[in-house]
């Protein structure tokens, strides 16, 4: 149990720094900046796909069964992401790090990133309580789907008047939360087995809430069919990936 927080720990310590990225961008053109952005998305659209359809639903259905329990359990990931884009109106942003960020509520997105960072936490965790392989997959595709978020959010917050370093301090305080997320998992998991029966397909519904709904319409902005066909390729690189981190298990 040791080696789990440890590795838990570790994970969301890794996911929080990259709150820091958006610094990268600005050195960056941002017509490169935006096509680079485009297949980091689409990359992640296909590790956040292949996590929760190739380790973590087969998981949860090998230990808890294929049941009404996970249904709900998969259902409720989707549905609380949900609520959160929905009455927090806050949304991921990948392809729009300008001044001309359609975003006007700098202070709202913080508080709607911190609830999302907290569930990041709270799936990483749940995810070591599993196995460790399966911890260190649903790691690799959280950190995929950051990297094009955290920029976009460093975007928001120049747009909403934050200078770069309070942007840049504001953005790492919200990651934080994603700490308590995990810490919440592993005491519930450890105290409690049975709540894993709940934490692992609800991770699941997450990332194909978060995949579905937020990264794929991204994608459908671009109809050229070069580019679309590089967002398929990268889609399935991204599958690939999650396939090939099955051989640590």
């Amino acid at each position: 149990m040791d080696s789990v927080w440890l590795y838990s720990m570790a994970s969301v310590a890794a996911v929080s720094l990259l709150s820091l990225i958006g610094i990268i961008s600005l050195g960056i053109n941002i017509g490169i900046l935006r096509k680079t952005v485009l297949f980091m998305v689409s990359f992640s659209t296909g590790a956040l796909f292949g996590d929760a359809f190739i380790h973590l639903l087969p998981e949860a259905f090998e230990n808890y069964g294929f049941g009404l329990n996970v249904s709900f359990s998969l259902l409720s990931g989707v549905l609380l992401f949900f609520v959160i884009e929905k009455f927090i109106h806050w949304h991921h942003c990948h392809l729009e790090p300008t001044m001309h960020h359609p975003h006007p509520f700098a202070y709202m997105n913080l508080f709607g990133d911190s609830v999302h960072n907290f569930i990041d936490g709270l799936i990483i965790g749940s995810s070591y309580l599993v196995s460790i392989p399966v911890g260190i997959a649903t790691t690799l595709a959280v950190i995929l789907h950051e990297i094009p978020q955290e920029i976009g959010d460093f975007g928001v917050l120049l747009h909403g008047g934050f200078s770069v370093s309070k942007a840049l301090a504001m953005n790492f305080l919200t990651a934080l939360t994603a700490f308590l997320g995990a810490i919440l998992a592993l005491v519930m998991g450890g105290s409690m087995p049975a709540v894993g029966s709940f934490l692992v397909p609800f991770a699941a519904g997450g990332f194909l809430y978060i995949a579905g709904s937020d990264l794929i319409p991204e994608l459908h902005k671009e109809v050229g069919w070069k580019k679309s066909a590089m967002q398929l390729l990268m889609i399935i690189l991204g599958i690939a990936v999650m396939c090939t981190l099955l051989l640590l298990e």
